[in-house]
């Protein structure tokens, strides 16, 4: 059987959802893309729904088990097959919604390796300084949804120490008009409300 190659034809309209692990960024994902019709895309559920046995699989499970950030190359592949997939499959349409990333770009290599795929719209950046905070609200998330990867607090805590040595200088790479911060240290309705009241009028035309 030939491979198959999907060819994009523009960069995909997109929007950033920004923050340290923990910060609720895959929970406003939900809300937004729910009430507003946008596609979520968590890099995590990627490599979390590959098959253990696949080399993506291996790689990750390699490098998740030790609060580690899978390889940029790598990640970026896999982001790749898989949103071209969606638009494939006729589960994501481009001219319709925004894409909202989440989870990627996480270093400053996969800001560059994925500017040719992305028109960066916005960038939501939750803030939360408070890192017990944080391990606490992954420890809670891994009882609720059984992720191993958030069980041992010492991976956690590595993975804390990667989004302040590594992650948070994505935020350099872009213009500071772009990047909109909120206080991510209050319940998850009051984060939306404040994103809402800012950003309501790019949230709400998302059709080209």
């Amino acid at each position: 059987m030939d491979k198959i190659i999907f060819k994009q034809a523009e960069p995909l309209r997109s929007i950033l959802i920004f923050g340290p692990p923990g910060s609720g960024k895959g929970t406003l994902s939900k809300f937004l893309s729910s009430a507003g019709n946008h596609y979520h895309l968590s890099s995590g559920d990627i490599f979390r729904g590959l098959s253990p046995e696949s080399p993506a699989g291996k790689t990750f499970h390699k490098y998740a088990g030790e609060g580690k950030l899978v390889p940029d190359e790598v990640t970026i592949e896999v982001w790749k097959h898989y949103v071209w997939g969606l638009i494939a499959t006729n589960c994501y349409f481009p001219h319709e919604q925004f894409l909202l990333l989440d989870g990627v770009p996480r270093t400053i290599q996969q800001v560059e390796l994925i500017a040719p795929h992305v028109n960066l719209m916005h960038i939501i950046n939750l803030e939360m300084p408070n890192v017990e905070g944080l391990v606490g609200r992954l420890k809670r998330r891994a009882m609720i949804e059984r992720r191993m990867d958030d069980f041992d607090e010492k991976i956690l805590r590595t993975r804390m120490q990667v989004y302040e040595n590594e992650t948070v200088n994505v935020l350099g790479q872009y213009p500071s008009e772009l990047i909109s911060s909120f206080n991510a240290d209050q319940p998850p309705l009051d984060v939306l409300r404040d994103v809402l009241v800012k950003l309501s009028y790019l949230l709400t035309h998302s059709k080209l």
